[in-house]
Formats: structure tokens, C-alpha cells, sequence
């Protein structure tokens, strides 16, 4: 099993862990659908590239905002 550090994973501006496990798991899903990884790695295991690719800082989480979408307040 590979050891990756968090403190690879997690960004200077985004430090929340709950988006890093969302944004892995994301691109895991791209890497299982059949995605080129952005790094070139020996590992066959979806998560782990995935989480390659965050340590490189190729591919991190981005926030956008939903059109028409009500809020309660």
C-alpha cells in the first residue's frame, strides 16, 4: 500500500479534508471509467493514482455555483 502524506494532499487554500476525499473520490471514479492519469505511476489501484494526482498537484477542488438553485434562509 502506498503512503501519501496529507499534507501533500491538502492545498494551502483548502485545507478541508471532507474536499479532498470528495475531489479523490471523483477522480478515482474518471480513472475507473476509463481517464488517462495525469502522472505517470506504477500503481494500478484508482484511489491511489488518484490520490497521486493530488500530491503533484495536478488535479485539486474547485468550488462553483449552482444556477437557479434555491437556498434557505
Amino acid at each position: 500500500m502506498a503512503y501519501i502524506p496529507l499534507e501533500k494532499i491538502l492545498s494551502e487554500k483548502n485545507k478541508s479534508l471532507y474536499k479532498s476525499v470528495l475531489t479523490a473520490a471523483a477522480r478515482a471514479n474518471e480513472l475507473a471509467q476509463g481517464a488517462q492519469p495525469l502522472i505517470k505511476t506504477d500503481s494500478k489501484k484508482v484511489a491511489t493514482i488518484a490520490l497521486n494526482e493530488m500530491a503533484a498537484k495536478k488535479v485539486s477542488y474547485v468550488e462553483t455555483k449552482a444556477k437557479g438553485k434555491k437556498t434557505l434562509g
